[in-house]
């Protein structure tokens, strides 16, 4: 029997390639016992009761701590996809899938991809969140915060077929189907699975389509076993219209591009070319009969289209070694190919003898590979371990512009355009990687454990201008000695208490859209010599009770962020102009995090967890000539709320199963100055379903409904798309995006 209970006093042990594998496990949460950090995780099973298609980025909100946004039910439109841990945001954290690292998860990632297209989340056994210091051999250069380490599902012993369809609301349609081979004569087992999504963006027109084929293969040799898999994802959607304040305010709550208004679209091109001058004008503004449409004031108020376009090939081999009783090695060797393309019809730009608007794009090419390497010796009451990781990143990047007809019908934006008429800058990155680690774990008694280390870093970037506005350049991060301490006592077989240190370092990133070479020549040549990496120094500590029908947790934080680097762009954000990146100052954040199961029947429990954060600028705001730019100091950190309060109420007796879950989240900042914010939300989710028990035909089949947003609450969800600026009194920064209405799904699953 499936008992969906969040126990929070579970020990977590790797490898999760074969603890997860068995279907029984009854722990969905588990708040780890026997940890030196606060260290949490969520099991397939909590994956599986969220609506079908959904990123497993969701699935952890609950967790204490954890601030998630999303423009759509999923998670699945990239762009609006953010996720923060004790006020770090999703690019100062770091995620790997197996080991294999996945970057920043950043939208136009240079380094990485999304866990959305890395694997289907059906495939997830285990995420496992740290939420301020991460394991010193995860493989990340970003992880000034917490971690996020996602593990696939093992292969079944037994041959098997999985097939489920979920229909839904704005025509969503979700097919997966995966076969596992069973253990075959030569002792190895595996499987092959296929999926595909299809949705209708809930406002506006235009779709979020994504194919996907994974595939896992584990083959014991001898003392080896070996892993290997490969995963392809293929992604198409079209984007959400970035909000501001008064935008919302003057054109809806479910404002949108005008794709499929071309006219519309014209005109405001053509009122914004006749005067193209300033800040936008009013409507009835522009020259002689070019006036905007209303609701449009302004030329950024509505696009005619845009979209995101991701091919993905992900592929590694694991090898586990036990060379010894004592010793033993486990090795990753990964590889990961990336074409990429986002699309915009601008505007800003007309075609040579065709529209007044143009298709821009921003194209992204990565290939990486790399070895991820752990060496485990136990001696004693000590167990020691020497990591190494290593990986070479040749990101290219592009800008450039496509020619639309006088109907704007000749080019798809779900299409990769081909022959441009301008290329504004194209360039060539490489990043290099070199990431040691040491640590010893020392069980000095029954009682208390010390677990100590250290890890270097280094990493070199470089760019290669290839054309236009490109230029060339190296620079680089390096740091011999980034540590790390923790220790954990266990009072009695209840009650145990815990505390952690650790000091981390952000590498610097190579994209032209990001990071230090997203500037010009001059820019980069005056920055280049004393631009500092970020870092943080995280102290942690707290107390863990697991008591039977009660297991809960209570810890507190302290971090100090040094060296911020703020980038300031000049005009609207998605025009892309350059910027100027420069430290400024460091952060203070203090908090607690509090969470709890009570299980008050053998089939019911009620889950909670609070976050109290206090995260704050120690410092004004100035550039690098010494000018003050903004007031900031002692001002609350953007996207960082002060209180989350999250909730489950769940029921499963084997047949019948279903939970009801709730989040608050106190109100958010997105300017540094603190004068403009969006409010607080409150959210609710349901899920219900049933499992069919008897004769071959209807065992193992079951049937499942989920309900988002269950009260159809408006609110704000995404801050941050266009970046955060000093000061916004009007409400008119574009980098908003709204939480979607309430949907519908109903899935039926079935095993054979």
């Amino acid at each position: 029997m499936l008992k969906r209970i969040l126990l929070l006093g579970t020990a977590f042990v790797l490898p999760i390639s074969s603890a997860y594998a068995d279907e029984t496990v009854e722990t969905v949460v588990v708040l780890g016992k026997g940890e030196t950090r606060q260290v949490e995780s969520i099991s397939q099973n909590e994956i599986q009761d969220a609506t079908p298609g959904t990123s497993a980025i969701k699935v952890i909100s609950k967790l204490p701590g954890v601030n998630y946004q999303a423009a759509d039910p999923f998670g699945a439109y990239e762009w609006a996809v953010r996720i923060s841990v004790r006020g770090f945001n999703q690019n100062q954290l770091g995620f790997t899938l197996d080991d294999v690292p996945l970057g920043d998860m950043s939208y136009g990632n240079d380094n990485g991809l999304h866990i959305s297209r890395a694997i289907s989340s059906e495939n997830i056994g285990a995420v496992v969140l740290a939420q301020g210091t991460g394991a010193l051999g995860t493989a990340s250069t970003s992880n000034l915060g917490g971690t996020l380490e996602f593990h696939s599902s093992a292969p079944k012993d037994r041959f098997g077929v999985l097939a489920a369809s979920s229909y839904g609301s704005d025509s969503t349609l979700h097919e997966f189907v995966r076969v596992d081979s069973g253990l075959l004569p030569g002792g190895g087992s595996g499987y092959v699975s296929g999926s595909y999504q299809y949705a209708d963006k809930w406002k506006g027109k235009g779709v979020q389509k994504q194919l996907q084929v994974n595939s896992k293969f584990v083959q014991p040799v001898g003392p080896v076993t070996l892993t290997g898999f490969f995963n392809y994802s293929a992604r198409r959607e079209n984007d959400y219209q970035d909000l501001s304040l008064s935008l919302i305010k003057r054109a809806g709550y479910t404002w949108d591009n005008i794709t499929g208004h071309w006219a519309e679209a014209v005109a405001i091109a053509n009122t914004y070319q006749a005067n193209p001058g300033g800040d936008c004008p009013q409507v009835g503004g522009g020259n002689g009969s070019n006036v905007y449409p209303a609701p449009v004031q302004c030329v950024d108020d509505a696009y005619y289209n845009a979209s995101g376009l991701r091919n993905d090939a992900l592929g590694g081999v694991t090898a586990d070694w036990s060379i010894l009783d004592n010793l033993s090695l486990h090795v990753t060797a990964y590889g990961h190919n990336n074409k990429g393309m986002g699309t915009w019809d601008t505007p800003y730009v007309p075609t040579p003898g065709g529209a007044p608007i143009s298709i821009r794009t921003t194209e992204y090419g990565i290939n990486r590979y790399g070895t991820v390497a752990t060496l485990t010796w136990t001696v004693g009451s000590h167990t020691i371990e020497g990591g190494y990781w290593y990986e070479n990143n040749n990101f290219h990047q592009a800008r450039r512009y496509y020619g639309l007809d006088a109907t704007g019908t000749n080019r798809n934006n779900l299409e990769f355009q081909t022959n441009p008429f301008f290329t504004q800058w194209e360039y060539r990155f490489n990043t290099v990687t070199s990431v040691f680690h040491l640590q010893d774990t020392w069980q000095i008694t029954d009682a208390l454990k010390l677990n100590y280390g250290f890890k270097t870093q280094k990493v070199n970037n470089s760019a290669h201008g290839l054309t236009g506005s490109a230029f060339s350049g190296k620079i680089g991060t390096d740091n011999n000695f980034l540590p790390q301490a923790g220790v954990n006592y266990a009072i009695d077989g209840n009650n145990e208490v815990f505390a952690d240190y650790s000091k981390n370092q952000r590498a610097f990133v190579a994209a032209a859209t990001t990071g230090p070479f997203s500037t010009t020549q001059a820019g980069f040549n005056a920055i280049a010599g004393k631009l500092k990496p970020e870092t943080s120094q995280t102290f942690e500590g707290g107390y863990r009770y697991n008591g039977g029908s009660f297991q809960g947790l209570l810890a507190g934080y302290f971090v100090k962020f040094k060296n911020r680097l703020l980038a300031t762009t000049v005009g609207s954000g998605i025009v892309g102009n350059p910027s100027a990146l420069s430290n400024v100052g460091s952060v203070t954040s203090e908090g607690i995090e509090a969470a709890g199961t009570w299980r008050f029947f053998s089939n019911m429990w009620l889950f909670g967890s609070y976050a109290y954060d206090a995260s704050t600028y120690d410092d004004n705001t100035y550039d690098g000539s010494g000018n003050l730019v903004a007031l900031t100091k002692d001002k609350t950190t953007v996207d960082a709320p002060k209180h989350m309060l999250k909730g489950q109420l769940g029921y499963d007796d084997g047949s019948i199963f279903g939970q009801i879950d709730g989040s608050y989240m106190s109100k958010r900042f997105y300017t540094y100055t603190n004068d403009a914010s969006v409010p607080s939300q409150t959210v609710f989710d349901l899920t219900l379903g049933y499992r069919f028990h008897g004769n071959d035909l209807i065992n193992g089949l079951e049937l499942q409904g989920n309900v988002t947003n269950l009260f159809d609450a408006k609110y704000i969800s995404t801050i941050g798309t266009n970046g955060f600026v000093n000061s916004d009194p009007g409400g008119n920064f574009q980098t908003l995006m709204v939480g979607p209405q309430r949907q519908f799904f109903i899935t039926a699953r079935k095993q054979f």
